[in-house]
């Protein structure tokens, strides 16, 4: 395959939501260096190099996501570069005195990902239960068949937003006792078997359990609150920060972020405190007060689309602030693992 058929076949097989919208947020100029820090399959940089004679590094922890790109970077020469890590390190990737414009983040699992059931991410298609981006360390299965009860039912409540959390961890570890789980199409099963009937117009019965362990296994949430950081960090004075969420528990953790970073709402001080607050200089503006969402014919399209939420923030030259994982909305797992 060409370079030239292999970037057909990815402009036409993910197409990212809310495109237009990020591209206008960022609003490339040419010179611009901007680091798309979950790169995937490379529609928001590809989008990002058309609307003007920028740079891009592209940024992803998926070595599949990194090598289909491989077979068309070459197109865009030297504005286009593939750096394999996490975006919570996106501060360290650029060069020496390279001045840094923008940073987009797509935050959770790619479609590309999804799509495949090799991957384990989706109940909708039998694969080994994996859920790596990385393709490294303990996977979804490991998780499933080794973690405690308790620690199960957390994971499920805290990051999954699951009411049934405690029955549907009881469930897990019965039927583990059984046989190990190591497909989707199991847990798939097990939890469908554990909940009620599902009805019209409600989501599957496993939809919040994927979600959850795959956001344990891959340290998502974590991810996020120091990718954040990390931008607050790596953007020059008025370069932006374009961050789109699928869910609450993303959407607050950016809101809460930005806001303690705005003027209009420092970490740790009421706004009712009498006299003087010595506020420390505000690093962003936020530029979306309320996030931005697909309008109806990009629903209509792709109704994957209609939880996205798009927030816009312009850096300030005030300088970057300790980061501290407090008071952002992180769940108390994930707090865990920063504190």
């Amino acid at each position: 395959m060409t370079p030239e058929e292999a970037l057909a076949v990815a402009s036409r097989d993910h197409v990212p939501v809310l495109l237009g919208e990020v591209v206008a947020a960022i609003a490339p100029q040419d010179n611009d260096t901007i680091i798309d820090g979950t790169f995937g399959a490379g529609g928001y940089s590809r989008a990002l190099l058309g609307a003007a004679q920028c740079r891009v590094i592209g940024v992803d922890r998926d070595p599949d996501a990194l090598a289909e790109a491989a077979r068309w970077a070459s197109l865009y020469g030297d504005r286009l570069r593939l750096v394999s890590g996490v975006f919570s390190a996106l501060d360290t990737i650029a060069e020496p005195g390279e001045r840094i414009d923008a940073v987009v983040l797509d935050i959770g699992v790619s479609s590309m990902q999804l799509d495949r059931a090799t991957r384990g991410f989706s109940f909708l298609r039998d694969g080994a239960l994996d859920m790596r981006m990385e393709r490294a360390g303990p996977s979804a299965a490991e998780l499933v068949n080794t973690a405690e009860e308790t620690v199960l039912a957390d994971i499920l409540f805290q990051y999954g937003e699951e009411r049934r959390s405690r029955a549907l961890a009881r469930a897990i570890v019965s039927a583990r006792d059984s046989a190990a789980i190591e497909t989707t199409a199991q847990l798939s099963a097990i939890i469908e078997a554990a909940s009620p009937p599902k009805r019209p117009g409600q989501p599957h019965p496993a939809t919040r359990s994927f979600q959850a362990l795959r956001i344990a296994v891959n340290d998502e949430l974590g991810e996020l609150a120091r990718g954040l950081a990390a931008a607050e960090r790596a953007l020059a004075p008025g370069g932006r920060l374009a961050v789109v969420t699928f869910h609450s528990l993303e959407d607050r953790i950016v809101k809460r972020f930005l806001k303690s970073r705005s003027s209009d709402g420092g970490a740790g001080v009421s706004r009712h405190s009498p006299g003087p607050q010595n506020r420390d200089p505000a690093s962003f503006e936020t530029l979306t007060r309320k996030p931005i969402e697909a309008g109806e014919a990009e629903l209509a399209l792709n109704p994957r689309a209609r939880s996205a939420r798009l927030r816009v923030a312009r850096r300030t030259d005030a300088p970057a602030r300790p980061f501290d994982a407090r008071g952002i909305g992180l769940p108390g797992l994930a707090l865990e693992g920063l504190t």
